[in-house]
């Protein structure tokens, strides 16, 4: 993957791949997206139980993953307020090969342009692609459908710390 280095509307954004040595920082970030995206979804003391030093050693050892996985960090001022993922396909019923995992942003950071750069970075343009995405995350499927996907009736509830998480799927 190579790295982009662009403006948007004068704000300086560095693409670039996930590192073992921003597993620290990851996990800060990774746990305060998941305050910010999850409120509303999921209780209050679930979401206080999220640690971020758990998440962090989650992403130590990420950017071993073969190949097939791509995976992506946002940086502005040096500062990771986002990532994305991709890789293969987890689901046995899957509608395509790959699975988008995840495009998570700091919400601050939401509408500049960044999410659509994470996703370019981990996902080939038109590339036959499905993930999931939580059912009442607000706004969330205008990004997907955005970029060509198809809400396509699915639905999934999945465990999520320690409760339920209704998901719904998307694909192109």
């Amino acid at each position: 993957m190579s790295t982009d280095t662009s403006s948007t509307a004068q704000l300086e954004v560095l693409i670039r791949p996930i590192r073992d040595v921003d597993a620290t920082e990851m996990g800060q970030v990774h746990a305060q997206v998941w305050h910010e995206t999850y409120d509303g979804m999921i209780s209050q003391a679930a979401l206080e139980a999220v640690s971020p030093k758990r998440l962090a050693d989650l992403w130590m050892g990420y950017a071993a993953r073969g190949a097939e996985h791509r995976h992506a960090a946002a940086l502005v001022d040096g500062k990771i307020v986002g990532f994305a993922a991709s890789g293969p396909a987890r689901d046995d019923d899957a509608p395509a090969p790959r699975e988008l995992y995840f495009v998570f942003l700091l919400d601050t950071w939401h509408r500049k342009g960044i999410g659509r750069k994470l996703f370019d970075a981990v996902v080939d343009d038109g590339e036959p692609l499905y993930g999931w995405i939580a059912e009442n995350y607000p706004g969330g499927t205008d990004f997907y459908l955005k970029r060509g996907f198809t809400i396509d009736g699915t639905k999934r509830t999945e465990p999520f710390l320690g409760e339920e998480l209704t998901e719904i799927r998307f694909s192109r």
